[in-house]
């Protein structure tokens, strides 16, 4: 199979795994909200009763835990959604500024420097763009503003924050009208504030350069030749005359790749760290839970002499941090760019080797460290298709690695709900009729009833199966059928005493000695035990059987009751699974699970009795 045809095979995989997060969200929207409603029967409780014993255990009851853990979940589950609800498999480009990500990305994408920023001197890039490779079409870009509330939010406020500027302001006319706070003499440090303070005097300075830009809808199409003026802080020549960039959110590229066969990607540029413009790593590591399936680290190790520097190993921290659940080193390589004597850089082959040997000196682990020139189409093209080739191959297991994760954090939600009911069993009234009817309304808020929800879903899909079954109690099995008449057959071809050939003069003989009624039921019994061995192959035929059926219910329980989020497992595994973590309180449900796991139609329970009948 291709690559482009594998590609679109995970993406399309994915696609139902993003529908069942969100039935996955929902419920946990819905387990929020009825723990909340116990909250508050505990807090209406607690000024009703005089015990203070009573008090005191109401009181122990805390929810503040699993509402902390189900809001965190919810933003996992949203990175994870986002992540199978693509419609391509994205590629991060990342590293420090003046390494050669953009020369990387015009080679891979045939895209110039004028969509592409690149540059020998200060930071080119300003904004981070997404280039997807999309055939036969004329390249074009979508640009995506910040708006009025989101660049106060996300661009100003942060640096009021760090530079101690006082109270931000609460509207962009604010903001263009009042004089820019002074910096505070006593603020930490001297060179880094003061460059950041420069950062923010730009964004003032020019404010009315871009100011319209905040009112645009988004996104904006726009030509190929002006995708410069909205991604870069400078024009080819290097004249820093283009301030649209500080508007502006995201762009997308449109483009055809030189290697037409790459399928469903998008390379996503990622602007230089290193500059003190704040908010770069934040950004950074947001992107990188939110979009990215694969991080490609650009280095270029200078000719005159390099090494692994703190700022490298800080850039491969911060990237590592975006996804806990997922190690960075299975879903990243290292990019050594090489130069050569002609280029600005020299020949920089040595140092690259260098930095390839002392790479795990400095717990940088990535999956693979390759040095490329990234100036050079063949080479990024090569380059190219050993991610792919490792991604086609690996994507599912990393996918399931991911997913998981937040499996077991969600069984771990599931699990303290227990312990918070058990609790709450004790303390409230047993035989309240109004408990009762609260408990009931509750159930059917959570999971329906016969008329709607859960409840009717996953009992109307059983129901289809019992009928679907039914039907099928007449259809022969093709490969049981083989199993009983290859057991006849190996009757046939030993029948005991009936396969001598003197059988009637040794039969003679033994009711001679010991009479024809002890004789007979002595055959009789070693005839029986023959047949029974011969059809001992049956056993496995009948278990294959019955599993198959269990995994047809277990279909049900996870299509129609969503909960393969608290197992993965088939068959039996799956009953025994979910019997494992219901709690002991709820007897004759975890008895029920344990009897789904444990049954077994065997060949000494079904067939043996039949045969001893004879």
């Amino acid at each position: 199979m291709d690559v482009t045809t594998c590609i679109s095979k995970i993406i399309e995989k994915r696609k139902p795994l993003a529908q069942k997060i969100e039935g996955v969200e929902g419920n946990l929207k819905n387990l929020s909200a009825a723990l909340h409603k116990l909250e508050e029967r505990r807090n209406y409780l607690s000024t009703e009763v005089d015990d203070s014993a009573v008090i005191g255990r109401l009181n122990s009851i805390d929810f503040s835990h699993i509402q902390l853990a189900i809001a965190s979940e919810l933003a996992a589950l949203t990175k994870l959604k986002n992540r199978f609800s693509r419609d391509t498999l994205n590629i991060g480009v990342v590293g420090r500024a003046r390494q050669g990500k953009s020369r990387l990305l015009q080679s891979l994408t045939g895209l110039s420097a004028a969509e592409i920023p690149d540059g020998d001197r200060q930071h080119c890039t300003g904004v981070r763009s997404t280039i997807q490779h999309n055939p036969n079409v004329d390249t074009y870009g979508e640009v995506w503003f910040h708006t009025e509330r989101s660049f106060l939010d996300e661009v100003i406020a942060p640096y009021y924050e760090q530079l101690r500027l006082g109270a931000k302001p609460l509207t962009v006319e604010e903001f263009a009208n009042k004089p820019l706070p002074p910096l505070p003499q006593d603020i930490p440090g001297y060179a880094e504030p003061g460059a950041m303070y420069e950062h923010l005097k730009r964004y003032y300075s020019q404010f009315s350069q871009y100011r319209h830009l905040l009112r645009e809808t988004s996104p904006q199409t726009i030509p190929k030749h002006q995708i410069r003026e909205y991604v870069a802080q400078d024009t080819t020549d290097g004249k820093r005359i283009f301030f649209n960039f500080l508007a502006v959110k995201e762009v997308k590229i449109k483009c055809t790749f030189p290697n037409a066969d790459v399928g469903k990607i998008a390379l996503v540029d990622m602007p230089g760290l290193g500059d003190t413009g704040l908010g770069d790593e934040a950004r950074l590591i947001k992107a990188l839970g939110n979009e990215i399936d694969f991080v490609l680290f650009v280095r270029m190790p200078k000719s005159a002499g390099d090494y692994w520097a703190d700022v490298d190993v800080k850039l491969y921290d911060a990237a590592r941090s975006a996804l806990v659940d997922l190690p960075i080193n299975l879903w990243s390589f290292m990019v050594l760019n090489q130069t050569h004597f002609e280029s600005n850089n020299g020949d920089n082959l040595k140092n690259c080797q260098d930095l390839f040997e002392t790479i795990e000196e400095k717990y940088i682990t990535v999956e693979k460290c390759l040095i490329t020139n990234c100036a050079n189409s063949q080479e990024t093209n090569q380059l190219l298709d050993t991610i792919l080739n490792y991604l086609t191959k690996n994507i599912d297991a990393l996918d399931q690695k991911y997913s998981s994760a937040s499996q077991k954090r969600l069984v771990e939600i599931y699990e303290s709900v227990n312990v918070i009911l058990s609790k709450a069993k004790i303390v409230l009234p047993k035989d309240s009729e109004d408990d009762y009817s609260e408990t009931e309304e509750l159930f059917s808020e959570l999971f329906g009833n016969n008329d709607s929800g859960w409840w009717k879903d996953i009992a109307l899909g059983l129901q289809e199966l019992r009928v679907q079954l039914w039907y099928q109690r007449q259809v022969p099995d093709e490969e049981f059928y083989e199993g009983v008449i290859t057991a006849i057959e190996n009757c046939e071809q030993n029948k005991g005493i009936l396969s001598s050939e003197n059988a009637l003069q040794e039969i003679n003989n033994r009711i001679m000695i010991s009479s024809a009624f002890r004789a007979y039921p002595d055959y009789q019994d070693e005839l029986r035990v023959l047949i029974s061995h011969k059809f001992l192959s049956l056993d496995e035929n009948l278990k294959r059987l019955i599993e198959l059926v269990k995994n047809q219910v277990v279909n049900v329980f996870k299509s129609k009751g969503n909960l393969s989020v608290l197992s993965e497992a088939e068959g039996s595994d799956f009953f025994a699974e979910i019997a494992n973590i219901i709690p002991e309180r709820l007897a004759k449900l975890k008895s029920g699970f344990h009897i789904l796991a444990d049954f077994q139609l065997s060949y000494r329970g079904f067939i043996l009795p039949r045969i001893r009948q004879h």
